[in-house]
């Protein structure tokens, strides 16, 4: 599996573009058109959009991905927040393009997607419905995990307790897999374990 770091949008989250065959590809978050821009030159089809969470910063591209052919999926917690003042784009003066959603799924599921298994884990704390995502070593982890940090939580439907145990939820799974933040650098959740203060 490739996996391309792709920052985009206003605030620069990052989305993450996965393909494991080279023609076909998922995107994790799609916070601006540029990971589009950048499947198309490397020649990869877009096949679905997971959203970790239903923030602007992190949705503003999925009406283009829609548009192009993608399907886009968010956690069914988060599906009422999706076009509500809850995802922030009226606060930071960022408008939403509306797009359909062609999927939800919850905590404990596994899409299979673009000839990879994504394994959804749900970690609340950030927003009411924020997901992670596991695709073999690799943890997609939003605004829920950052290298030694968290996210936030004092925006609508933040809580910090649920949060934190989502915290300890991820850095519960075995082994050390690297982790894909949706803001700044990657990390890994052994590192995370050693350093993170909210642990």
């Amino acid at each position: 599996m490739t996996v391309y770091t792709l920052p985009a949008g206003a605030l620069r989250a990052n989305s993450y573009l996965l393909t494991e065959d080279g023609k076909t590809a998922v995107l994790i978050d799609c916070g601006g058109e540029e990971p589009l821009a950048f499947a198309r030159e490397k020649g990869l089809r877009v096949e679905a959009v997971l959203l970790t969470h239903a923030h602007f910063d992190h949705i503003a591209g999925c009406a283009a991905a829609q548009a192009a052919g993608a399907r886009v999926g968010i956690s069914e917690a988060d599906l009422p927040h999706l076009f509500a003042p809850e995802n922030l784009g009226a606060l930071a003066g960022v408008p939403v393009r509306r797009f359909p959603v062609a999927f939800t799924f919850r905590g404990g599921d596994v899409l299979d997607l673009g000839g990879m298994r994504f394994a959804v884990i749900a970690t609340p704390g950030h927003t009411p419905g924020g997901a992670c995502f596991r695709v073999g070593d690799a943890l997609f982890t939003g605004d829920t995990l950052f290298a030694e940090s968290i996210g936030r939580t004092d925006f609508p439907g933040g809580s910090l307790s649920a949060l934190r145990e989502s915290l300890r939820r991820l850095l519960a799974i075995d082994g050390d897999l690297t982790v894909y933040p949706g803001h700044d650098e990657a990390t890994t959740l052994a590192h995370e374990r050693a350093y993170n203060p909210y642990r």
